[in-house]
């Protein structure tokens, strides 16, 4: 499946940018070819979020779960920054809550819950499970993922009989 620039008006990055995205996509069989147009797109957009997040969904689906999470906290961060966010939990989830509507907010929730779950894949589960249940707090419709991973991360081992 060959993917045109064209279709993807949408998508808010420079043509170049664009290009190098979908010659990832076009190469997706080839790991070690698609990865380096990913690290190409990377590297000249420096912090887009927009290429984040189609970095963070290619090193996940590539099973690259470091990747995926370095990916995942350079989009945090970045947000941070832009809207100014605190660092400390008891400052910043007030803020979540009330802004849990707008664009770059939910971007950041779903960024967060994501972080979550590359953790559990990478093994860290406590901290899996700590981001899980933050994230479940602000999610009243449920639509981060946040708390099906908790009950995941939380339900005992079925016995075997």
């Amino acid at each position: 499946m060959q993917l045109e620039p064209n279709k993807f008006s949408w998508f808010q990055v420079p043509e170049d940018i664009k290009n190098l995205l979908i010659l990832a996509a076009n190469n997706w069989e080839n790991t070690s070819e698609s990865e380096k147009y990913i690290h190409q797109a990377l590297d000249k957009t420096g912090e887009n979020t927009d290429v984040l997040v189609a970095a963070y969904r290619f090193f996940y689906y590539k099973n690259n779960y470091s990747l995926a999470l370095q990916t995942t906290t350079k989009l945090l961060d970045k947000i941070k920054e832009l809207e100014q966010l605190p660092e400390e939990w008891q400052q910043l989830k007030p803020i979540l809550v009330n802004r849990k509507e707008d664009p770059q907010i939910r971007l950041y929730l779903n960024a967060y819950a994501a972080s979550g779950l590359v953790l559990a894949k990478l093994g860290a589960i406590e901290e899996a499970k700590e981001i899980s249940a933050r994230v479940k707090e602000i999610d009243a419709k449920h639509d981060f993922g946040a708390g099906i991973l908790l009950d995941i991360l939380t339900h005992p081992a079925e016995e075997d009989d």
